[in-house]
């Protein structure tokens, strides 16, 4: 299929969530809390999604794939004793210990990788793991709240059935952890749009981040300014990706998004919005169909507004996933189930609409629209020459 052959309605998109998901937890103060599965799949299953699947254990033969195995055993020394000394990233700070760490850990990292045996099965085209997206993760390292990489796993998995992969990492953090591990795969293209690491966690994503020796061209990073909104953000996703995807020729199309850009996130400086989610996604939809023959595992990642932000973005990407436009209003029924915790946490009112309102934040100053767009011109066409613009 090509074009928009295939984006039929009706279409249910795979949805891989569980309660044991909930054991993904790293203690109450943690900003990745897993009280944003009440909220989040409660709006989704509101707004239409049904079809859903337990996610179940990878194996340590399936992490072996990308973890070494010797991080693996330390995980799972840390998951019967939390009080070890810290060792791997794992400790105190973004990585705390926690009892029953590797089960959690390898419940997500076996959810993204079902999800994608489902893709290549051909029993799925398209499907979405909302407690997915932990790209920081390293072959034997946990970093940045992600201890076992699962959207790389799902990579790997398609690239050993023969797939050109294409990842789109929208988290305001780089997604160093999927790009060190393809850092040399040709066959991987990966695709951070994030705020600059000169700002921000973790550091990297520069635009001299090209590939690895043996696949230049294998990686693009679009480092906006902090402050960036809306214009910005969507003119970076509107011309790298599609640029990218067309002169790649993906076969399959994995993608992670964090929602932690968003103008109420505590944790970053980027001010977009979920209109601008929206259009994004509605657009790597289109490109799976164009490109991948409607191939699409998309995953969660960052976001710390649980109330207000989390569950209108994973909303947005099933509905995408589904071929259906956003409804005009949050349902009634959500925002009273959710209002007082909301409320409790800070972070109300609950959204009464799916899209933010177009003055909730100012637009982005003609000055930083130009630093953001010259970062963009330098990113795509640095890509086009290493790459050759069509590998």
């Amino acid at each position: 299929m090509t074009g928009d052959a295939g984006r039929e309605a009706g279409v249910e998109p795979l949805v891989v969530h569980g309660d044991g998901i909930l054991g993904y937890d790293f203690g109450p103060a943690h900003p990745l809390t897993p009280r944003r599965f009440g909220p989040g799949i409660s709006l989704m299953r509101e707004t239409g999604a049904s079809h859903f699947l337990e996610p179940r254990l990878a194996t340590d033969e399936e992490l072996a794939r990308l973890h070494r195995p010797d991080y693996v055993a330390t995980v799972r020394r840390f998951a019967s004793d939390p009080g070890l000394p810290p060792r791997m990233g794992i400790g105190p700070g973004d990585c705390p210990a926690f009892r029953g760490m590797h089960e959690a850990s390898a419940l997500v990292a076996g959810g993204s990788i079902e999800a994608m045996d489902r893709i290549l099965a051909g029993t799925e085209q398209h499907a979405f793991q909302p407690a997915g997206g932990l790209h920081h993760a390293m072959a034997a390292r946990a970093s940045g709240f992600c201890i076992y990489n699962d959207v790389a796993l799902a990579i790997a998995r398609a690239r050993d059935a023969g797939h050109r992969v294409l990842y789109v990492d929208l988290d305001v953090h780089h997604g160093d952890g999927v790009q060190s591990l393809f850092w040399d795969d040709p066959e991987v293209l990966t695709l951070s749009i994030h705020e600059t690491g000169e700002a921000l966690f973790p550091g990297t994503g520069s635009l001299e981040e090209t590939g690895g020796p043996d696949a230049p061209g294998s990686a693009i990073n679009v480092p906006l300014e902090p402050g960036s909104g809306d214009r910005s953000w969507l003119h970076a996703v509107e011309t790298i990706v599609p640029a990218a995807a067309k002169a790649f020729r993906p076969t399959m199309l994995v993608t992670q998004h964090g929602c932690d850009s968003h103008a109420f996130d505590p944790l970053a400086h980027q001010r977009v919005t979920t209109t601008a989610y929206a259009r994004a996604t509605s657009l790597l939809d289109e490109l799976a169909h164009r490109h991948a023959e409607g191939r699409w595992f998309a995953t969660g990642g960052g976001g710390y507004d649980v109330y207000r932000v989390v569950p209108r973005s994973w909303s947005l990407v099933w509905l995408a996933q589904a071929h259906r436009e956003p409804p005009a209003e949050t349902p009634v029924a959500w925002r009273e189930r959710w209002a007082d915790e909301a409320a409790g946490f800070g972070q109300s009112p609950l959204p009464a609409t799916y899209l933010d309102a177009r003055d909730l934040v100012a637009s982005d100053p003609d000055q930083l629209f130009e630093r953001d767009r010259s970062i963009v011109e330098q990113a795509l066409s640095a890509w086009l020459i290493i790459s050759g613009g069509d590998r």
